[in-house]
């Protein structure tokens, strides 16, 4: 059960660096949960239809409460000779 808890803790809910249309809030979700972004898009679009207003406040929310992914710095070394 504590691996569970550790997985969840290291891979978290972020906005990715790639794959971002708008704020990376749906392909956060997305990544997080396993789907693909425009299956995740689709159904935010599909749920505004049904619930009208609900996701223009839901969204903004997430935005500003999923923190940015940190960039990934590769460290360059010198060719071997």
């Amino acid at each position: 059960m504590n691996s569970v808890h550790d997985s969840m803790t290291r891979q978290g809910l972020v906005r990715p660096q790639e794959g971002r249309i708008l704020g990376g809030v749906c392909a956060g979700l997305a990544r997080r949960f396993g789907l693909d972004p425009w299956i995740t898009r689709l159904l935010f679009v599909l749920v505004l239809l049904a619930i009208p207003g609900s996701q223009i406040l839901v969204y903004p929310v997430l935005w500003i409460l999923m923190p940015a992914e940190k960039p990934a710095y590769v460290t360059a070394y010198p060719p071997a000779v």
